[in-house]
């Protein structure tokens, strides 16, 4: 009978690996805050001591949406709409924040161990029996 991953490896292992690694990753990811600090008036990037806001991104796509419904063959027209887009889709992700919440040494230890002995228990259970124990 075929285990994990088609090899012979433990079906039991798989299950407790990805049960340990799910519940680990779903800790350490409830751990993470998330904000931003996007908004109007904020800037996407920086250019020396200019800053280019959002609002400052739209006016080439605005150019660039009116050159695509005047002429849609026009290169100019695709590269502002969508280098504007591009621009506005990484700022966005630039101005997200990051920060762990205040946890034990405790938490965090149950949480590596859940996470990084349930990968690495998943991972095992996907190798031979055979390749590990050549007498089996």
């Amino acid at each position: 009978m075929k285990g994990a991953g088609g090899t012979s490896g433990g079906i039991g292992q798989f299950f407790i690996g990805l049960s340990m690694m799910c519940g680990g990753f779903y800790m350490l990811l409830n751990a993470i805050k998330v904000t931003s600090s996007f908004g109007f008036g904020s800037h996407l990037y920086q250019l020396g001591g200019f800053g280019l806001t959002s609002g400052m991104v739209m006016i080439p796509f605005m150019f660039g949406v009116g050159l695509m419904f005047y002429n849609a063959k026009n290169p100019l027209g695709w590269l502002l709409t969508f280098g504007s887009l591009v621009a506005l889709i990484f700022g966005v992700i630039s101005a997200i924040n990051f920060r762990f919440s205040y946890m034990s040494a405790f938490d965090l230890i149950v949480i590596l161990v859940l996470s990084i002995g349930g990968l690495g228990l998943f991972l095992r259970s996907l190798k031979n029996i055979e390749a590990r124990y050549p007498d089996a």
